[in-house]
């Protein structure tokens, strides 16, 4: 069969819970995956992926010039089918310009005019159940609920790099706790990561995983571990985060990519959600997890993202979300690893 093209250009938890599609896919033949420079690396020794194509579209890439040089690079390869995973309508204009026969994304999607099949959106399914059913549409209502779990594939350099960071500590027989306090979304991000930290401290060594970005917060939570945790934000690839996650006993996160991280790892997850709902379709999909969250708002949810403050200015949905209940959740997983 002719190779396929799948294009996400999303978010970097998307690109993760679009790895069930990609393996799906090359079942029957190449697949190649146009993805942001952020995403690139995520699907780097990925079995399924033949090329990983960057598409730096608010960079290097941006308007019409670097439009028109992806669709040159995309024609040569001569896709039977696009799968936009990405459903806007500049993916969907890629796929036409590139000359790309059958082009499938959602119903829903903005560039819907352009698709040759389109799928249902199913509301009430996890994104990674949505995004396989672009591999076959007759399958969308019947994949709700079959929980494909992702999957990333770090190599030797991602693993020499999270020996660097945890050094002896893995073999010093200390659980290990991973906390991912970031997002790019402000209400999403938990306020009591130091007071957990500080509760878990006595029987865990804690880990911060995160980008640059996040290290303001590490810090916080490094200082009230009282020396029991150790900053690695801005110091990893994402791949390498993963690695990192894999062997943490268990992972607290936000709504944010490291839970997807976590998923495709399989490591015990307790995912905080606060603004948003795993109803949504982004919760965890590791074998063992707990959604932590305040279910008697009215309120909630308010945002699909996750707004930038609280809209009643109570930010209550993540504010009630006590330490001491998140850390009995995470000391009910190490007592039963």
């Amino acid at each position: 069969m002719p190779p396929s093209l799948v294009i996400q250009t999303s978010f970097l938890g998307d690109t993760v819970l679009t790895t069930p599609l990609l393996v799906r896919l090359a079942r029957d033949g190449p697949v190649d995956v146009v993805v942001t420079p952020g995403a690139a690396g995520l699907v780097a020794n990925h079995p399924a992926v033949r090329e990983a194509i960057v598409y730096d579209k608010r960079g290097r890439d941006r308007g019409i010039g670097g439009f028109l040089r992806l669709v040159a690079r995309l024609r040569a390869p001569r896709y039977g089918a696009a799968f936009l995973a990405q459903g806007s309508a500049r993916s969907a204009a890629l796929a036409r310009a590139a000359g790309i026969p059958r082009r499938v994304g959602f119903q829903t999607s903005a560039g819907r005019p352009l698709y040759t099949v389109r799928v249902p959106y199913v509301a009430n399914a996890h994104h990674a159940e949505r995004l396989l059913a672009l591999a076959d549409p007759d399958m969308a209502i019947a994949l709700a609920g079959t929980r494909p779990r992702p999957s990333l594939f770090p190599g030797p350099g991602e693993r020499e790099a999270v020996d660097a960071i945890l050094g002896g500590l893995a073999a010093s027989g200390d659980a290990l706790v991973g906390f991912a306090p970031g997002s790019v979304w402000g209400t999403k991000q938990w306020p009591e990561y130091p007071t957990l930290a500080r509760a878990l401290a006595p029987a865990a060594r804690i880990v911060v995983i995160g980008s640059a970005a996040d290290t303001p917060l590490a810090q916080a939570i490094v200082a009230a571990a009282g020396g029991r945790a150790i900053d690695a934000t801005g110091r990893m690839s994402l791949l390498a985060s993963a690695e990192l996650i894999r062997r943490v006993g268990v992972l607290v996160t936000n709504d944010s990519a490291p839970l997807h991280l976590a998923s495709a790892m399989d490591t015990p997850t307790v995912a905080l959600f606060g603004p948003t709902v795993p109803a949504f379709g982004f919760g965890p999909l590791a074998t063992r997890s707990v959604v932590a969250g305040v279910e008697s708002l009215t309120c909630r949810p308010c945002d699909r993202h996750g707004p930038r403050t609280c809209p009643l200015g109570h930010w209550r949905c993540m504010r009630e979300i006590t330490a001491d209940s998140v850390a009995q959740i995470v000391r009910s997983f190490l007592s039963t690893a």
